[in-house]
């Protein structure tokens, strides 16, 4: 579906005036929240106010769900059951970040910046933050999967090649110049 020219001029005057990134968080919670509520109506059998015979149970209000994406934050509602439990698979349960600002906090990580330091970083990308605990939570994670690669084992396959690795240090040799020799 193509847009008009003046819808198009409007998309870009409202772009231009700041309120862009508003307007794609809007954009982007809608897109989630039908997603959501189609996968619901899926589960129970019937939309919302339907009754049908392959109805399995009913809606019981909703649980409010924050989701930070690069967009900023997104407030979703996750619908409840009377009988069972939902929850949509586009969400990952008990993470309030989006895998992008994920992949972001172990990068942040790996390169030695404090979980403190990352509540900032989170921010200034968009969110409303990260508590050090769930920062700790998330490397925990990290830290098991490259302990796994670390510790895997290397006989299943023969390799051809061997490369070694040094370090370059200023050592005096016996006529007392100094050179440079890999250790």
């Amino acid at each position: 579906m193509a847009l008009s020219q003046s819808a198009l001029s409007e998309l870009q005057e409202v772009f231009r005036s700041g309120e862009g990134t508003d307007f794609i968080r809007e954009c982007v919670r809608v897109a989630m929240q039908e997603l959501i509520d189609a996968e619901a109506t899926a589960a129970i059998g019937a939309g919302r106010y339907e009754r049908t015979e392959s109805r399995v149970t009913e809606r019981n209000g909703s649980r409010p769900r924050l989701l930070t994406t690069h967009a900023g934050d997104i407030e979703l509602a996750v619908p409840k059951l009377r009988a069972g439990s939902f929850f949509p698979s586009i969400l990952s349960p008990r993470r309030r970040i989006d895998q992008a600002l994920y992949a972001v906090v172990m990068e942040a990580y790996v390169h030695g910046v404090s979980t403190r330091n990352v509540d900032d970083l989170v921010t200034a990308l968009g969110g409303t933050g990260i508590s050090k605990s769930e920062v700790s939570r998330i490397c925990a994670g990290l830290d098991e999967a490259v302990g796994a690669f670390r510790t895997r084992r290397l006989d299943h396959v023969e390799f051809p090649y061997v490369y070694l690795d040094a370090t370059y240090l200023h050592v005096r040799t016996e006529h007392g110049m100094v050179v440079s020799k890999a250790v």
